[in-house]
């Protein structure tokens, strides 16, 4: 069934071009609005090392997900969903075109794919966080009892998933595996997703060149001024590829010279990370120019392929 709005998606790994791309194509339609589908540019605050939009961007384009918590806050993929489906909403009533463009995988899946979210229980997560320190053999014993089919898609010694897992089988009644096939399936196509990429080679000089730009731009004192902030920077932003490297060198005297090159490692490996997601998902399709990705992306939108699915 068609959900009547229309909607287009463009991923990829980071610093292959997707925003800009993005960027051109709605500033050159109007009638198209950005949601950014992205884990780290929800934090106010957090504008270089997320490649923000900026200021000037977000005036000629309508740009949504943007700076919706303070970095100091804990900010879920439940939320997120929830904040992406009232975005696209709005646009739709207003008679535009959402352009989902992003490379935070899980996130995308999340709301491309309308995927259930399993609650979270962070006293449940406590405890077995401690209880995974010491007794995580039996853990993964608990899990293999109360639900066996998540349990046999993961590790024995992967203490994240299990504890995962089993937080929310304690805390909702409901075993973890009840919530969906898994990320491994694919259903049919409700948003269609565009892919552009670029050879690695590309990608990590791209990546170090604009670290090194914002390096020059101010990384090191937003990075300063969000950690002595009061609250300072969530767990959940703390993980942020840059950000993280540059408190090592704020909190911890690390060297920056060192820490400048772990970040730019970082998002190398990275980049490979989120090729390798999105290349698993057999709906997406692909393109190595920019140019061709625009035209598919246009076609779309001028199609009954631009209609949500649901």
């Amino acid at each position: 069934m068609n959900h009547g709005g229309m909607a287009v998606a463009l991923v990829g790994a980071t610093a292959t071009g997707k925003s800009a791309l993005a960027h051109e194509i709605a500033l050159e339609r109007g009638d198209i609005e950005i949601l950014t589908v992205d884990a780290m540019t929800v934090y106010r605050g957090m504008d270089l090392a997320t490649a923000k939009p900026t200021t000037q961007e977000r005036e000629e384009v309508e740009y949504h997900l943007l700076d919706l918590v303070e970095a100091s806050e804990e900010f879920s993929l439940a939320q997120f969903q929830s904040h992406a489906r009232d975005a696209a909403e709005a646009v739709w009533m207003l008679g535009g075109s959402v352009l989902y463009v992003g490379g935070t995988g899980l996130y995308g899946r999340a709301v491309l794919d309308n995927l259930e979210i399993p609650g979270q229980f962070p006293d449940v997560r406590v405890e077995l966080e401690q209880m995974a320190e010491t007794n995580l053999a039996d853990l993964y014993a608990e899990l293999e009892r109360l639900d066996p089919l998540s349990a046999s898609r993961m590790e024995p010694t992967n203490a994240r998933r299990i504890v995962r897992a089993l937080e929310v089988t304690r805390g909702s009644g409901r075993r973890f595996s009840s919530f969906g096939a898994g990320l491994r399936t694919y259903p049919a196509v409700r948003v269609v997703q565009v892919g552009l990429r670029a050879d690695f080679e590309q990608l990590d000089r791209r990546i170090e060149q604009r670290f090194l730009q914002w390096l020059e731009m101010g990384l090191v004192e937003e990075v300063s001024r969000l950690s002595c902030a009061p609250g300072g920077l969530s767990r959940t932003a703390r993980q942020a590829v840059g950000y993280r490297e540059i408190l090592r060198h704020l909190e911890d005297g690390a060297a920056l010279e060192d820490c400048v090159r772990d970040a730019i490692t970082a998002s190398k490996r990275l980049a490979r990370r989120q090729r390798s997601w999105f290349e698993r998902d057999p709906r997406i399709e692909w393109f190595d120019e920019p140019e061709g990705a625009r035209g598919r992306l246009l076609e779309v939108l001028n199609s009954p392929d631009g209609f949500v699915r649901d």
